[in-house]
């Protein structure tokens, strides 16, 4: 049986079963746990589901070796292959193969025969067809698509130059939203490295204590003294103290408007975060949220509308999302928000939040999921530096984090046109010709 989808498109572009496009369409498998010398020194890498998160897939978690390629049923894939995650909470997920891999059982591989489709049209069409997707999927325990239903799934395809044209037009938009993430990861990677240097191992401390030169400006390196001293927390830099977090920011809590009362929530303007809405973050950049709240709703939570900069940590189920706002919140009751203190950083406080997070879980307790209490965080202590230092630290990780920001509203509108322009172009709606003044229009 065939399963026709997106049947929306021009009489002239032939209807297609996704089997007819391919030279291969197939399943991996997991070489046994049991045998280490299947993912020891591994050189594959191995593609499991939760892996699929609708882009190219650059690297994976765990490879596994030539041996378990050879005794299993995990098989290479080529470069170009479209993954579609056929069980579970991921059903109906894509991915691309950035390179030759393997995947696992819950992975089918679709190695497209170039000469009658693109990769990328069929990778988008699946793409647009994911809810129809989702609803083909069976089970009651866990949903889940099979093998044969997706050989059977049916799209128009346009001649095979106009996929390549749109696939082109599509990819452009998403090479550059990934662009903007690696670009964004690299400068998040340097502010937790420069935050763990100073705060966590005092590098330019003990490289003064030692006689050693911190690789810091002689103005910057100034700023450090030259030897550590005992504290409740062992050695900390002399002049440093150990405050609690409540001193170093007001911490507050937030709250649900009834969600019946129709004026809290009809027409809101206010965005209410949830941890959910933290969840989706790439980065620690909160632009938007879900749902919003009216003035009403707004009267409704107790800390009110927090200011741009607010740091948020989700205090439950789980404990450990991060976000720095960059629009005034409301929050609902699942959220430590800290507003720092005069003379404190909030990329200082972002940063401590990150690596304190395990002592901030040993204060949380509960029998359901574990919750921490603004009480009990208050009273976390940390490390905190001089002035002029946690000045410095501002100052040199502002400009990053800034361009995390632009890149990240970058994406948004990137996302916005991609989305917009993936069912017209899918649909035969709108011509290739026609895509690039489309996006002026859009983009303007």
């Amino acid at each position: 049986m065939e399963t026709k989808l997106c049947t929306v498109a021009p009489k002239h572009w032939p209807i297609r079963a996704i089997e007819d496009v391919c030279a291969r369409v197939t399943s991996g498998g997991t070489p046994s746990r049991r045998n280490p010398g299947y993912y020891a020194d591994g050189t594959w890498p191995w593609v499991k589901t939760q892996e699929l998160q609708d882009k190219w897939i650059d690297r994976t978690e765990e490879s596994i070796t030539d041996r378990a390629v050879a005794q299993s049923s995990a098989k290479i894939l080529p470069a170009n292959t479209v993954l579609v995650a056929m069980y579970g909470a991921t059903v109906g997920q894509l991915g691309l193969l950035r390179r030759p891999m393997t995947c696992n059982q819950a992975c089918c591989a679709l190695v497209v025969d170039e000469t009658l489709a693109d990769y990328r049209f069929v990778f988008y069409q699946l793409l647009h067809a994911r809810s129809q997707l989702k609803n083909l999927a069976t089970g009651a325990a866990q949903q889940n698509l099979s093998g044969a239903l997706i050989r059977s799934l049916r799209f128009p395809y346009p001649p095979i130059s106009e996929q390549r044209a749109i696939a082109h037009i599509l990819g452009t938009l998403d090479d550059k939203i990934e662009l903007n993430r690696r670009m964004s990861e690299t400068l998040e990677a340097m502010a937790r490295a420069l935050f763990k240097s100073w705060f966590v191992d005092f590098d330019p401390v003990r490289a003064k204590a030692e006689g050693r030169d911190p690789g810091l400006p002689k103005p910057l390196a100034d700023l450090f003294p030259a030897r550590l001293v005992d504290s409740e927390l062992g050695e900390i830099p002399e002049g440093w103290e150990i405050k609690p977090i409540g001193d170093l920011a007001e911490v507050v809590g937030g709250s649900t408007p009834k969600t019946d009362r129709a004026e809290y929530w009809e027409g809101g303007t206010h965005p209410w975060v949830t941890p959910k809405d933290l969840s989706r973050l790439a980065m620690p950049v909160l632009l938007d949220t879900e749902r919003k709240i009216t003035d009403a709703g707004l009267a409704q939570v107790s800390s009110g509308l927090l200011p741009r900069g607010t740091v948020l940590l989700s205090s439950r189920a789980p404990i450990g999302y991060l976000a720095i706002a960059e629009v005034p919140i409301a929050v609902n009751q699942g959220f430590i928000a800290m507003k720092p203190r005069l003379g404190i950083s909030n990329l200082f406080l972002l940063r401590w939040a990150r690596e304190a997070h395990d002592e901030i879980v040993s204060h949380a307790n509960g029998s359901t999921f574990l919750e921490i209490s603004k009480s009990s965080f208050r009273l976390i202590p940390a490390v905190a530096p001089t002035a002029p230092i946690m000045q410095a630290f501002d100052r040199i990780s502002r400009p990053m984090f800034l361009k995390v920001v632009e890149h990240e509203r970058e994406v948004r509108v990137l996302a916005t046109l991609r989305d917009t322009l993936l069912p017209k172009l899918i649909a035969g709606e709108l011509r290739v010709n026609d895509a690039d003044t489309f996006i002026e229009r859009v983009a303007s």
